[in-house]
């Protein structure tokens, strides 16, 4: 695959990455996730996007691309989750960097995100500076922030991160075109997450999970033409080739259907009058919407 560059930071990634959620999915066996892994690798994508709340994703990329370290641009959020430190505090911060590079088995992360921080906290300035801190020391090489609405605002003015990480698809776009234009002024690397907006077109009811259900509600409300295309390939290409999105990042246990996707991205951007049409629509029915983490 062809990469992008990732901002002002000096990666590059390539425009579809890996969202290793899935990886804490029990069903997925110790061997299954080594060769999903491995294979996403070997299909030339070279953005792997974790978390310290994903459970056992963190360690299982430790353990089975280790010794492909330099192939890929590792992600990883933190601010919680350390036993007997509080969360969101300048220490929790800084052990939950140390963890990711003992679980990942890595001397250093190239990308770590503090995982949806609220907004006061943020204010304060500890756990950006905490960042900052283990940036200097060569422990990570991006300061970044995930997350939606005021508190992606915020960090977007602040001036202390290098990249951030938000949801943006056909249900979700707030980012658009207004936050994208300012992250690109500012030099932020940019990874969409929530490309397919939990592909609610799937589903014969409305889902019971929180964000799914929201973006059901909207999906239905914008009466979208998909104008012959599957639901999947409209919202891929219509994410990746916003302009601003260095990536969009998939989760998935299988394979083939990662394949598919990376496929349909060979496809290129949408016609500009339905990519246009698409954001019209969302401005014409939002009610309100926000950002959904």
């Amino acid at each position: 695959m062809q990469t992008r560059a990732f901002g002002s930071t000096g990666l590059n990634v390539t425009p579809l990455g890996f969202g290793a959620m899935h990886l804490n999915d029990q069903r997925v066996s110790e061997a299954d996730a080594g060769r999903l892994l491995n294979q996403v690798l070997d299909l030339g994508v070279n953005l792997i996007d974790t978390a310290r709340g994903y459970g056992l994703s963190e360690e299982r990329i430790g353990r089975h691309l280790a010794h492909r370290r330099h192939e890929f641009v590792l992600s990883t959020k933190v601010g919680y989750g350390i036993a007997g430190v509080p969360d969101w505090t300048y220490a929790c911060i800084v052990a939950g960097v140390e963890a990711a590079l003992a679980r990942m088995r890595c001397d250093y992360l190239d990308i770590v995100h503090l995982h949806s921080c609220p907004l006061p906290v943020l204010e304060q300035g500890e756990v950006i500076a905490a960042l900052e801190d283990c940036a200097r020391a060569g422990k990570l090489r991006v300061v970044a922030y995930s997350g939606d609405n005021a508190e992606l605002d915020w960090s977007i003015a602040c001036g202390r991160f290098g990249a951030v990480q938000t949801s943006i698809n056909l249900c979700d776009q707030q980012s658009i075109p207004q936050r994208l234009k300012q992250l690109q002024a500012n030099g932020l690397g940019v990874i969409a997450k929530r490309p397919l907006a939990g592909a609610v077109w799937h589903s014969n009811q409305r889902p019971d999970s929180y964000c799914e259900a929201h973006y059901w509600d909207r999906w239905k409300t914008m009466d979208l033409d998909p104008q012959g295309l599957s639901w999947n390939e409209l919202a891929l290409r219509f994410c990746a080739y916003l302009p601003g999105v260095a990536s969009c990042i998939v989760g998935t246990s299988k394979i083939d259907h990662f394949k598919h996707n990376l496929m349909t991205l060979t496809q290129g951007p949408l016609d500009a009058a339905l990519q246009q049409r698409i954001q019209d629509t969302f401005v014409r029915h939002d009610d309100g919407w926000v950002g959904l983490i």
